[in-house]
């Protein structure tokens, strides 16, 4: 059953301003805080600046690849509520959220069984469990019935590549949040109207359950 969605890959005011102040907001808004990869990165000075906002209903998530001390200790005062982290070991993680006093998403990225199947060594250390592609900056799919069977302690959280027409409540057997990113893009930048349609969606789908 969706409960809801996470949008990522956020970097401008206007865009953030949109989506904080939707009737029907998202979940979750992420930023892209250490991959200088992504076209959706953004400098710190940037990012202090663009999450020093009334979240309202909305919570905000620091996106690391693998973060090293120097990126959590100048992000650890800002206004994040959860770190989604890719590439990081169960102790890593667990003294990452000792330290930081943050929720963790973890991140997994799924290419076969094999790749899901490592979630069950973090069930101790995360919140929510995300399902992403092995794509990173691009923009990928994986097999989603990889993780359809699996019977999760947390939250699940479905990425890699979902699109604003797709069937998303084809989804809710899968997952509990769907995130998505350069799907709500026209020529790599957030589109509001694309935001619009998506957030719409995702509410109708909450109020038929």
């Amino acid at each position: 059953m969706i409960k809801g969605s996470k949008i990522c890959g956020v970097s401008d005011p206007k865009t953030l301003e949109y989506i904080i102040n939707h009737p029907n907001p998202p979940l979750f808004i992420g930023f892209i805080c250490n991959y200088k990869k992504s076209p959706r990165f953004v400098e710190i000075d940037k990012l202090k600046n663009l999450i020093n906002v009334n979240k309202k209903n909305c919570e905000f998530v620091a996106v690391l690849v693998k973060p090293d001390h120097e990126i959590l200790e100048k992000i650890k005062d800002l206004n994040f509520d959860y770190y989604q982290l890719y590439d990081c070991s169960p102790n890593e993680i667990q003294s990452i959220k000792n330290k930081y006093n943050k929720k963790i998403i973890t991140a997994f990225t799924v290419k076969n069984s094999q790749d899901v199947k490592k979630s069950i060594q973090y069930k101790d250390v995360t919140d929510i469990y995300l399902f992403d592609s092995k794509g990173y900056e691009k923009s990928l799919s994986f097999k989603h019935s990889l993780i359809k069977d699996i019977k999760f302690n947390k939250d699940v959280m479905l990425a890699g590549n979902i699109q604003i027409n797709d069937d998303l409540e084809n989804y809710g057997e899968i997952a509990d949040i769907i995130d998505i990113s350069g799907g709500l893009e026209t020529s790599g930048l957030k589109d509001i109207s694309k935001i619009k349609i998506f957030l719409e969606k995702v509410n109708s789908l909450k109020n038929e359950t």
